[in-house]
């Protein structure tokens, strides 16, 4: 396991307090260009934008935000900001700027004026996670929220109005799934015939696939609870598929992380089935790769306690490395072989969120995103290693097609032996030195019987002075060919 340093790191200022799922990367102005999203307790919505250290925009909600997300949720083509309470509330913020005509006919940005939700709906309180993802493979993206009594909900929008600037529609529920365990997060990979699959994870390195049935459950008659509480939904137990990672007995008990449809190189989906890669994270260090249910690719145990899980591809070859956070500040990024990267930023951690931002230069480049206890939120930005092997200079070198060409200049030779130094031969007290090598290069006997012992073979470094020449004094006791094996 080999450390890496990142130095491109910017400063951002936020003085709240959040929970750890509420905070985002995403594109909620539609420029192609990501921003930072963070929701604090007080239901304040913040907005970062390039590497400017205060917030571009803000928005205000009702309650205590804790899980916030961007992405087309009404299914209009356009990204919206959705912020949830732990009250309830479903808060819709469309955040593109209004623009104005300036003298020169050119379009200007209004900002900094703070804005305001454009749609705002109730949904059952206790609110933890929420996902914004096509989970039934319709198309379309539908809602998913975890709850903090093991329920998870899925919604669908549904409009009532067209041709209107802001959204006209309400959520609508489509299905509630009950669950043995904590919910900690809710991912979306495609399954072993490239259909979604919603999966949720449970305590003890276990994970739930949720079965999207409600189109068959449109088909039954609705019971007397489902009439009274005015919703689609039904019991779900036989629609929820557990699965536990391995044999190893793990703490039941311990929090467990989950990040699916983790990208492989381009076509590898084709050849597999459309089968994805999903990884998962426990508090005790235990971290995972699978494929499909049961299939697992490697294990990794670490010494520190992980509490967030993202993907991100650092090395720019198409495959997403996975990417854990511990509270510590010790990141992990592994690659689908097992090669293991740390980096440690040098503060306890809240919060970690990991994707594409465009901090500067104007374009999206790999960022690591850590919100500490100092009033800080620290990006790493341009977060790129060129391998995630272990290598060496030589195999470097090697590989360019001017390495070569140099050597031949110089005149070391073709072969890569010539190239390497010749090794020290051990000799016993008394023996004649070796000859030299007939290919040698170079040969200067003469600097060799006239350099100086070393002033460590003496039992007294001092050096005997006359009118003519200096007499170096003999070791007492040792004999002049052994001197040199004292050192």
């Amino acid at each position: 396991m080999r450390s890496v340093s990142y130095v491109q790191r910017v400063a951002l200022d936020f003085s709240g307090s959040l929970f750890p799922h509420a905070i985002c990367l995403g594109d909620v102005d539609n420029d192609t260009l990501n921003e930072l999203v963070v929701g604090d307790t007080n239901g304040k919505l913040f907005v970062y934008k390039n590497d400017d250290s205060r917030p571009w925009l803000t928005c205000s909600c009702q309650g205590m935000l804790t899980c916030v997300g961007v992405g087309d949720v009404c299914n209009k083509g356009k990204n919206l900001v959705v912020a949830v309470s732990a009250e309830g509330w479903f808060h819709l913020c469309d955040l593109t700027p209004a623009k104005a005509m300036d003298a020169s006919g050119h379009h200007e940005t209004i900002t900094g004026e703070e804005q305001h939700p454009v749609f705002k709906q109730h949904i059952p309180a206790n609110t933890k996670v929420m996902l914004i993802s096509d989970i039934d493979g319709d198309g379309c993206c539908e809602l998913v929220v975890g709850y903090t009594d093991r329920v998870v909900r899925a919604f669908r929008w549904e409009d009532l109005g067209e041709g209107t600037e802001h959204p006209t529609g309400q959520l609508v529920s489509l299905k509630k799934w009950t669950l043995e365990g904590q919910v900690d997060s809710l991912s979306v990979t495609p399954g072993p015939l490239g259909v979604p699959e919603l999966m949720v994870s449970q305590p003890g390195c276990a994970y739930a696939i949720l079965l999207c049935t409600w189109n068959k459950d449109m088909e039954l008659p609705p019971t007397p609870e489902e009439v009274s509480e005015g919703s689609r939904e039904t019991p779900a137990a036989r629609d929820i598929m557990l699965h536990q990672t391995s044999g190893r007995i793990h703490n039941k008990n311990v929090s467990t992380h989950l990040i699916g449809n983790i990208r492989r190189s381009e076509g590898h989906s084709s050849e597999k089935g459309g089968s994805g890669l999903f990884a998962l994270c426990t508090l005790d260090g235990t971290l995972k790769l699978m494929e499909e249910a049961d299939k697992l690719l490697w294990s990794v145990q670490v010494d520190h306690q992980l509490f967030a899980l993202e993907k991100l591809d650092v090395t720019g070859n198409g495959h997403e490395e996975v990417v854990a956070c511990a509270w510590d500040g010790q990141t992990y990024i592994i690659d689908h072989n097992r090669t293991v990267v740390r980096f440690q930023v040098d503060e306890n951690i809240r919060a970690f969120c990991a994707g594409l931002y465009a901090c500067k230069e104007g374009r999206n480049s790999p960022c690591l995103v850590y919100v500490t206890f100092n009033q800080k939120i620290y990006v790493y930005w341009e977060v790129q290693l060129e391998r995630m092997e272990s290598t060496n200079l030589l195999k470097l070198l090697e590989a360019e097609p001017e390495f070569q060409s140099l050597l031949q200049e110089l005149g070391v030779g073709e072969s890569q032996e010539s190239f390497q130094l010749e090794k020290p031969h051990a000799r016993c007290p008394g023996d004649s030195p070796p000859p030299p090598a007939s290919n040698a290069p170079l040969s200067c006997p003469q600097i060799l019987m006239t350099a100086q012992p070393s002033a460590t073979c003496f039992t007294k470094p001092s050096i005997i002075r006359t009118s003519h020449h200096s007499v170096l004094p003999q070791a007492s006791m040792i004999p002049p060919s052994q001197t040199c094996h004292l050192s």
